[in-house]
């Protein structure tokens, strides 16, 4: 994996190299780099890139590609390719434009995390001071973590893909 500076990645798209951003949908529809295609790895099939184009991927902070170099590898084929060095993060603190819709709600997987801290931190004060009953809602939570960890299926995302901003923001992305 090659990794370049958000600089560097903004001169080779100069010189005609793609930006490939592989979050998910919501993600790009909150905050994108100008120019950046949208191609999410979830919806990745075995298809090769044209070997005559230079690919750049990003991700928000690094992470994500960071993890996935074989499947990167694989998807570049035998075009040249690099990974933008922190993602979308490194190149807003660069100085560099991004487009932001703050209309967007954040992604569904931050969304996840709040309302499963919020629940576990709930049940341990109601355990501590009303019953400790209310010490199973932490343990629920941390179960179906758990399971979706081991599974990929995440009941409570797709309870928040119902919630009323969600819907409209796929409506909007639909559009």
């Amino acid at each position: 994996m090659r990794c370049v500076s958000p600089e560097t990645a903004q001169r080779l798209m100069r010189a005609g190299a793609l930006l490939v951003d592989i979050r998910e949908a919501d993600e790009h529809a909150r905050e994108r780099i100008p120019g950046a295609v949208l191609n999410p790895m979830s919806a990745w099939d075995d298809s090769e890139a044209s070997p005559e184009q230079t690919l750049i991927f990003h991700c928000r902070s690094g992470s994500r590609t960071a993890m996935n170099t074989d499947r990167l590898a694989a998807k570049a084929g035998a075009c040249d390719w690099y990974v933008v060095d922190g993602g979308v993060e490194a190149w807003r603190k660069a100085g560099l434009t991004t487009i932001t819709d703050r209309s967007r709600p954040i992604d569904l997987q931050r969304q996840v995390f709040i309302v499963a801290g919020g629940l576990v931190a709930l049940g341990v004060v109601l355990g501590i001071l009303v019953s400790s009953w209310f010490l199973t809602l932490p343990m629920f939570i941390g179960v179906g973590l758990t399971l979706s960890g081991l599974t990929g299926f995440c009941g409570m995302a797709r309870v928040l893909a119902l919630a009323p901003w969600n819907r409209r923001a796929s409506s909007l992305m639909a559009a």
